[in-house]
C-alpha cells in the first residue's frame, strides 16, 4: 500500500466508522450467529498472492461485522461498559499511525511525559491526595497482578524474584468473594496459589467484607506460621457492585503491616463526582488503586490507571535494566516499562488527553450522573411490578432483578431462560449473575451514548418478554 492508497483507505475506514456508529440503534446488540459460522466462512489458508483492498474490505463488511457484538450500542446493558468516545477513537487513529513503542522515555519522550501529566490530572479529578503517582496499564488485570507481585515481594523481603517461592513462608492474601476473577488469576500467576486466597465473609447491602472476620483471619494465620502479605478490597464489584468499607480495611492493613490494593475498575470513574466519593472513604490509606477509564469514562480500550503510594516498591518488583534499555546521559527520568509487567507499551495517554479536553470533567460528570439516575429509576419501576423483585439494590448504575416464576417452575431456570430470550430478541443486551446463591439478571447503564429513552426501552423489552406465554 503506497501513501496515496494509505490516505484513501484511511479516509474510507474513518467514514465507515462514523456510519457504523450512526446506525447502531438499527442493529441487534448481539448477533444471531451459530458457533463456527464465521470460522467456516474464512478461507482455510492464507493467500499466496496479494488481494485487492476492495475485496478485503468487502469481506470485512459481509463476514466480520455481522458476527460482532456491538459494545458501543446505546442499549448495551451487559457486563460493564467498554466505551470508546469518538474523540478517543480519533486519538487512537493517530496512535496507530505513529505506531510508537513507548517502553522508555527515550523511545518516545512525549508519551512518557504526557502519561505522567495525565495520570496526575486523573488523580486530582478523583480527589486523591498528592502522595499518589501512577501508571497507565493495559487493564485492571495487569494492575492487580503488579500489585499482588509487589505484596509478595514486600512480604518476602524482596527475595521472591531472586530465590523463588520454594522454601519461603506460605503467603496469604485476603479478599471477599465479590472481587473480580482477575484477582484469582493474579494469585495463580504470582505463584501464591488459589488455596492461599482467603475469602472473608460479607454482609450488608453492599456485601462488604466483615472487618472483624478479616482481622481474625490475619491473626489466626500468623499464629499458624503462615505469612499474611496483603489485602484486596473492592469498590463496585462485578456481580452486584460489592463495596468494602475501605476506611476500616485500610486501618486493619496499617495495623497488621499489610499491603492494601483497591480494585475500583468500574466504579472508580464515578469518583470524579464528589457526591459518590463516600463509596471509597479512606482510600487514601491504600497502597495501590486501579480504575479503568476505558470503562465508564469513554477512553477506548485499553486504558487502566494504577495509582501507587510508593512507586519505588512497584519498580523494585518489576524493573529489569539491561544495558540496551538504559537511557544514557539522563538521570531521574521515568521509564514506565519498569512499572508494568509487559516491556512493550502503547501510547495510551493520548486518547485520555483528547477525551478530557474535548468533554471536560463536567461533561463526563453529567453522563455518569445520568446513568446512575436512569438505572435507579428503572430499578424503582421494576420493583413496582408484582411479578418482579429486586435482587440487589442499585450501586451507582448497577442492580440486579428476578422475575417470579409460576408455581412448579424452577426459578433459576426460569430467569436463565428469560435472559436468553431477552438477548435473542436483540433490542437490548443483559447478563446474569448469582445473588445469595440464586440466579439474577444484571442491569447496568454506562454506554457513552445511551439516553433516558434507551433505558425506558429496556423496561419495555424486559416486561414484554417476561410476560409472553411460554
Amino acid at each position: 500500500m503506497d501513501n496515496e492508497e494509505f490516505r484513501d483507505w484511511s479516509r474510507r475506514a474513518a467514514d465507515w466508522g462514523v456510519d457504523y456508529r450512526a446506525g447502531l440503534r438499527d442493529r441487534p446488540v448481539r448477533p444471531a450467529i451459530a458457533p463456527g459460522e464465521i470460522f467456516e466462512s474464512i478461507e482455510a489458508s492464507a493467500p499466496e498472492m496479494p488481494e485487492p483492498m476492495e475485496k478485503i474490505f468487502a469481506d470485512f463488511e459481509t463476514k466480520i461485522v455481522p458476527g460482532m457484538t456491538h459494545w458501543q450500542h446505546p442499549r448495551f446493558f451487559a457486563y460493564f461498559p467498554a466505551n470508546a468516545a469518538p474523540v478517543s477513537v480519533v486519538a487512537e487513529y493517530l496512535v496507530s499511525a505513529m505506531a510508537a513503542q513507548c517502553m522508555l522515555w527515550q523511545t518516545s519522550p512525549a508519551a512518557t511525559e504526557l502519561e505522567t501529566r495525565i495520570v496526575d490530572w486523573m488523580r486530582q479529578a478523583l480527589g486523591l491526595p498528592g502522595g499518589f503517582s501512577g501508571v497507565i496499564q493495559d487493564s485492571a488485570s495487569s494492575a492487580t497482578l503488579a500489585a499482588v507481585l509487589t505484596m509478595r515481594e514486600r512480604a518476602l523481603d524482596w527475595q521472591g524474584n531472586k530465590m523463588g517461592l520454594a522454601g519461603q513462608g506460605r503467603l496469604r492474601i485476603y479478599s471477599s468473594d465479590q472481587v473480580h476473577t482477575s484477582i484469582d488469576r493474579a494469585i495463580w500467576v504470582s505463584g501464591i496459589g488459589e488455596e492461599n486466597l482467603v475469602r472473608i465473609p460479607v454482609s450488608g447491602r453492599f456485601r462488604a467484607m466483615d472487618t472483624a472476620a478479616l482481622e481474625a483471619a490475619i491473626i489466626a494465620d500468623r499464629k499458624a506460621g503462615l505469612l499474611p502479605a496483603g489485602i484486596i478490597a473492592c469498590v463496585g464489584g462485578t456481580s452486584t457492585g460489592g463495596t468494602d468499607d475501605i476506611a476500616a480495611v485500610a486501618a486493619i492493613a496499617k495495623q497488621q503491616g499489610l499491603y492494601l490494593h483497591v480494585d475500583a475498575a468500574w466504579a472508580g470513574s464515578a469518583m470524579i463526582c464528589p457526591e459518590y466519593r463516600h463509596f471509597w472513604t479512606g482510600v487514601e490509606g491504600a497502597d495501590s488503586i486501579v480504575f479503568n477509564p476505558h470503562k465508564w469514562l469513554g477512553a477506548q480500550f485499553d486504558c487502566s490507571i494504577q495509582f501507587v503510594r510508593q512507586p519505588e516498591d512497584l519498580v523494585r518488583t518489576l524493573a529489569i535494566k539491561p544495558d540496551y534499555l538504559k537511557t544514557r546521559g539522563h538521570d531521574g527520568i521515568i521509564n514506565y516499562s519498569e512499572w508494568s509487567v509487559p516491556l512493550g507499551r502503547r501510547f495510551r495517554a493520548l486518547k485520555l488527553w483528547f477525551l478530557l479536553r474535548a468533554h471536560g470533567l463536567e461533561g463526563l460528570r453529567a453522563m455518569i450522573r445520568n446513568h446512575v439516575a436512569w438505572s435507579e429509576g428503572l430499578a424503582a419501576r421494576l420493583a413496582k411490578e408484582t411479578d418482579f423483585e429486586i435482587s440487589s439494590e442499585p450501586m451507582l448504575s448497577l442492580f440486579s432483578f428476578r422475575h417470579r416464576a409460576a408455581a412448579g417452575i424452577d426459578p433459576d431456570e426460569h430467569n436463565l431462560h428469560l435472559v436468553d430470550a431477552i438477548n435473542a430478541d436483540g433490542r437490548i443486551y443483559l447478563t446474569q449473575t448469582r445473588v445469595d446463591g440464586c440466579v439474577a439478571i444484571r442491569f447496568q447503564a454506562g454506554q457513552f451514548e445511551s439516553t433516558a429513552a434507551d433505558v425506558d426501552a429496556a423496561f419495555d423489552v424486559i416486561t414484554e418478554i417476561a410476560r409472553r406465554p411460554s
